[in-house]
């Protein structure tokens, strides 16, 4: 992430879930239990630290805190991309560091770019490096990150896909994989081929929170490289919105993580009244562990509080209690979804 610039996206998809407040929940709050299970881990509440950094030297003491703060409150997480350590042999401490904490469930991550050749010689990311990569952290599942918007951003971007679904089918007919969206969102074709694969979760992570194109729009500007900085600019709300997606992918039947602009309690209950199994959150979790172990923990604790409060407010006394609450859809997202 680039501190210090504006890389938001234009517009609060997840504003426009609007649960229905029950006056009379007839449940106590300290009945509410927000505990699921996933991937066939118990996590105390529906949320992961989604896969942001690693393989530079700083990023041993952030994915340090995000990995203690984790294990301390029981929930997900997921690491940056391992291609720096797998394929480079650079800075494998910064991930590995991981494993030193008891997160009940963890997620090793590899660029889909990274499993096809994108020049000829090239080495690619196959069976036996995407093992390293879980053995690396410790991990209990794969996530396969699709992030050709950024690639075709950066300078030295990725410009090649073809074959990208094979490698994936390959890949998880031997592993448990989550197939994670960097910030333009999953639709439903994509989905269902990826399901066809064999992929066992989505992470959608659609618009509406960190603007990935503008990251990259801000590194190019850096680099003066004045063509993939204009399509940052261009492409800077280019994507699906988050709660667009999950209903997008509710029909697979598969588990959801809703990510992208997910920002308080209140707005993991909005997903799961959705459809989601769980939510992701990256930006705001990062800034705090960046600062310290206690600051990623308070600001994890304070989450989950705010995720219990809107479940007695709307009388869910439990995950999928509240998967049934009622919602109604407004505002741009309304309009997405022809609704």
């Amino acid at each position: 992430m680039v501190l210090g610039q504006n890389v938001e996206g234009r517009y609060r998809y997840w504003d426009d879930i609007q649960l229905f407040h029950n006056a009379l929940p007839e449940i106590d709050f300290n009945e509410v239990d927000p505990s699921i299970e996933f991937f066939g881990k118990h996590l105390n509440a529906p949320l992961m630290i989604t896969g942001m950094t690693g393989g530079y030297p700083g990023a041993v003491t952030i994915n340090s805190n995000l990995a203690r703060a984790a294990a301390d409150v029981g929930i997900a997480m997921g690491v940056g991309s391992e291609r720096a350590a797998i394929l480079k042999g650079n800075y494998p401490e910064s991930y590995s560091c991981v494993a030193k904490f008891e997160v009940p469930l963890k997620f090793a991550n590899i660029g889909a770019p990274q499993i096809i050749a994108q020049s000829p010689g090239d080495r690619v990311i196959g069976l036996t490096d995407a093992r390293a990569a879980m053995e690396l952290i410790g991990a209990d599942a794969l996530a396969v990150h699709l992030n050709f918007l950024q690639e075709m951003v950066q300078p030295e971007g990725d410009r090649r896909a073809r074959g990208c679904l094979d490698q994936i089918q390959t890949l998880a007919r031997e592993l448990p994989v989550l197939a994670k969206e960097t910030g333009a969102g999953l639709s439903r074709f994509v989905g269902d081929r990826l399901k066809a694969a064999g992929v066992r979760a989505f992470d959608v992570s659609g618009t509406g929170g960190t603007s990935f194109a503008a990251v990259e729009h801000h590194r190019a500007v850096a680099q003066g490289a004045e063509r993939e900085a204009r399509v940052g600019k261009t492409f800077w709300n280019w994507g699906i919105p988050s709660p667009v997606s999950v209903r997008e992918l509710v029909p697979l039947e598969l588990p959801i993580v809703a990510s992208g602009g997910i920002r308080s309690g209140l707005d993991i209950a909005r997903a799961v009244a959705l459809g989601a199994t769980a939510a992701g959150i990256a930006g705001g979790v990062l800034r705090a562990a960046a600062t310290g172990f206690k600051d990623a923990r308070a600001a994890l604790e304070q989450i989950i509080y705010e995720l219990k409060v809107a479940m007695f407010l709307t009388g869910s006394r439990t995950v999928d209690e509240l998967h049934r609450a009622r919602y109604t859809i407004i505002g741009e997202t309304r309009e997405w979804l022809g609704r």
